[in-house]
């Protein structure tokens, strides 16, 4: 996909790339820090907390203790969902 944008426009990959890559990386750091990331016309990006919990384990039906962990959450934005 990110090639395609350089092919649009005219610039060669590696230039394309360096800026996407920042934005992942700036991306990822914000969410680190617990921030929401609002992106007009696509959505907003959180971080939700998911609470330790038991589970089954499906072959042997024996429960197991599965820990807390934090999850990456899009909700998309009423543009978005109207386009697809």
């Amino acid at each position: 996909m990110f090639e395609q944008l350089g092919e649009a426009h005219g610039l060669p990959k590696k230039t394309t790339l360096r800026p996407l890559v920042d934005f992942v990386a700036a991306v990822t750091r914000h969410l680190k820090e617990g921030d929401r990331i609002r992106m007009s016309g696509l959505g907003i990006l959180g971080v939700k907390t998911q609470a330790a919990r038991i589970g089954r384990n499906a072959a042997t039906g024996e429960q197991i203790k599965i820990e807390a962990s934090r999850k990456v959450a899009f909700r998309a934005a009423k543009e978005l969902k109207e386009a697809v």
